[in-house]
C-alpha cells in the first residue's frame, strides 16, 4: 500500500483522529498493515510487548488464562478500536492473549519506534497519553463489572 494510502488510514482511526499533521508523520514511520486469520493469535501473554494494533476489520478477543478452565475473553474490541497497550509500559510484555474471532485486518505500529519518538517529542508523547488513558479506564471499568457479574453480591 502507498505511503499515501497508510497515512490516510491513520489519520481516520478513532485513535489517532485529530492528531497534528506533524505528529501523524511521526507516527506514520512506524505502521504498517498486518492481517491474521481467524484462530491466530496477535500477542500472548507473556511475550514481548512489541506493537499497537489499529483494528481495521474484525473482531479480537482479548483472553486470560483462568486455572481449570482455560482462556476467559474479559472484552472484545472491534473496527475502530486498538489492541495492546502493553507497549507503553516496562518491563514491555504482554499481560493478556489477543486472538482473532475471525480475519483481523489492523494497522500495526512498531512499539519501540513509537515509544522512541514519544520520548524524542513531548508533546507527541502527551497526545499519545491522554488517548491510551481513557481506553485503559474504560477496559478496567468493563472488566470491573464482567467481575461484579461473575461473582454477584456476596451473602448477607
Amino acid at each position: 500500500m502507498a505511503v499515501e494510502g497508510l497515512e490516510r488510514i491513520v489519520r481516520d482511526h478513532p485513535f489517532f483522529k485529530g492528531l497534528d499533521e506533524s505528529f501523524l508523520e511521526l507516527v506514520c514511520g512506524c505502521a504498517q498493515n498486518v492481517r491474521f486469520e481467524a484462530g491466530a493469535y496477535l500477542f500472548r501473554e507473556g511475550g514481548p510487548a512489541d506493537q499497537l494494533y489499529l483494528i481495521r476489520e474484525g473482531r479480537v478477543a482479548l483472553e486470560i488464562a483462568a486455572p481449570g478452565s482455560g482462556a476467559v475473553t474479559f472484552q472484545t474490541v472491534s473496527e475502530g478500536e486498538i489492541v495492546g497497550i502493553s507497549w507503553l509500559f516496562p518491563p514491555y510484555r504482554w499481560t493478556y492473549d489477543a486472538r482473532a474471532m475471525e480475519r483481523v485486518r489492523a494497522i500495526g505500529m512498531d512499539a519501540t519506534c513509537l515509544r522512541t519518538k514519544c520520548e524524542a517529542d513531548h508533546d507527541l508523547g502527551y497526545d499519545v497519553m491522554k488517548r491510551l488513558v481513557p481506553i485503559l479506564f474504560q477496559r478496567l471499568q468493563a472488566t470491573r463489572l464482567q467481575v461484579l457479574d461473575i461473582y454477584g453480591k456476596p451473602a448477607a
